[in-house]
């Protein structure tokens, strides 16, 4: 099958399929046994992002269970400034963890070797295309730099990121430095995913909300327009969804600024904001991840009334975020058949 006559592909194209397809970030997680069960054989996050074969097999799990109409890669965010050297590692209970930002650290960054270190996760992509049903979009991506950025300030998150905002305030400079380096090794991941086997990208932009208007300007749009420009400078008509998340007010400047193909909304996107947004670009989502756990009414509420709400253009239908370890698979295999009904 070409990749443009997958469902997920026809849509980001512009097309309104009806019932819509279906895929759900984070779908490769902890909710999952199976997935935790793959999850022990590795010593840590980051070994599990770099070995082809678990990385491959937590991927297709939910694919197996659910079928998707698209599957994203499983990796992280944070292979990116692992592979040009910067130090970053993953704590229980705490999640990523960065050397504080520094010239001195940034210094000792190399982009050359990014594309070496990062053999392991391509190849997950080559395997997965192999591996996946014919009719299955397979999404590969990368975080916005901002978001990546946001725990080097810090080493680690803080509430509403708040360290990351105050050091681009006070060090724009050396802020500016680290998106860079992150753009450019960003385009070249993206780029070696598509030629993997990749039919389309997202980048997450997680704590793009947190911004004020002139810093979503500088860190959010700018940033993530020049992977787009980037990227599809190398391979021309390249799909990306942007995913700007708690952005809704702004995600006209959003689309206009960065030139993505289509949009995911937070569950917090306000209707006639979305409705808006869907006569420009296709929108992705925005079922609150909540409604996984709740299940009963409340899950099928929330299903019924995007699906009563965006159903006159092109939808992908997703989370408004990911997908957490408290939701019950059983409820996800009833969001899947309510939306394959339409």
């Amino acid at each position: 099958m070409r990749s443009e006559d997958r469902a997920v592909m026809r849509v980001l194209a512009g097309e309104k399929l009806w019932p819509p397809p279906i895929w759900m970030m984070r779908q490769a997680g902890r909710y999952l046994p199976e997935y935790r069960e793959t999850r022990a054989k590795a010593k840590d996050f980051l070994s599990f992002c770099y070995d082809p074969d678990l990385a491959t097999e937590v991927t297709l799990q939910p694919i197996r269970r659910y079928g998707f109409d698209a599957s994203i890669l499983f990796s992280d965010i944070f292979v990116v400034p692992d592979a040009i050297g910067y130090p970053v590692w993953f704590e229980t209970g705490r999640g990523p963890m960065l050397e504080p930002l520094s010239h001195e650290i940034l210094d000792r960054l190399d982009q050359d070797k990014a594309e070496d270190h990062l053999k392991p996760v391509i190849e997950t992509v080559s395997r997965l295309r192999a591996e996946l049903p014919a009719e299955t979009t397979l999404l590969g991506f990368c975080g916005a730099p901002w978001t990546v950025a946001c725990y080097s300030v810090a080493g680690h998150t803080t509430q509403d990121q708040t360290a990351a905002r105050v050091g681009a305030y006070r060090d724009p400079e050396l802020v500016q430095r680290f998106i860079d380096q992150l753009v450019q090794a960003s385009i070249v991941y993206l780029v070696r995913q598509l030629d993997a086997g990749a039919d389309a990208l997202q980048i997450f932009d997680t704590w793009a909300g947190v911004l004020d208007d002139a810093g979503f300007e500088r860190w959010s749009i700018k940033p993530t327009r020049a992977i787009v420009d980037g990227v599809r400078a190398l391979r021309p008509g390249a799909r990306i969804i942007g995913f700007p998340k708690a952005s809704s007010g702004r995600l006209q400047r959003y689309i206009a600024g960065t030139g993505v193909d289509a949009v995911g909304l937070d569950w917090t996107a306000p209707d006639p904001v979305a409705l808006e947004i869907q006569k420009q670009v296709p929108i992705q989502g925005n079922l609150d991840p909540m409604r996984l756990v709740a299940g009963g009414h409340a899950l099928d509420e929330g299903i019924d009334h995007i699906l009563s709400t965006f159903d006159k253009g092109p939808l992908i239908f997703n989370l408004g975020h990911g997908v957490t370890p408290e939701a019950d698979p059983a409820n996800v295999a009833r969001m899947v058949e309510r939306v394959k009904r339409g």
